[in-house]
């Protein structure tokens, strides 16, 4: 199964993201099918910058985002149904 997640990039306790497709066995930082877009907590306001066409075509694909990557996703604009998954703890 495929899913919309981050991965960490930048330095030591300066964290950057890079919101990319991954399948859902591989590790965080490990391979990848496609980049799109990148998130940075650091600035302020936090950056959000994702490909809205490339994530709704993932989406229309069945990919499923993580509950941090869905609430980017709509925060950058993207169409993103609730799932069950949002509502449990982490």
């Amino acid at each position: 199964m495929l899913r919309i997640r981050l991965r960490r990039t930048g330095a030591t306790k300066k964290p950057r993201y890079r919101v990319v497709v991954a399948e859902a066995r591989t590790r965080r930082d490990g391979p990848f099918v496609e980049n799109l877009g990148f998130y940075d907590p650091l600035t302020e306001p936090a950056t959000i910058h994702i490909d809205s066409a490339k994530a709704q075509g993932w989406l229309a694909q069945g990919a499923q985002p993580s509950n941090t990557v869905a609430r980017l996703l709509r925060a950058a604009g993207v169409d993103v149904p609730k799932t069950s998954r949002e509502s449990e703890p982490s």
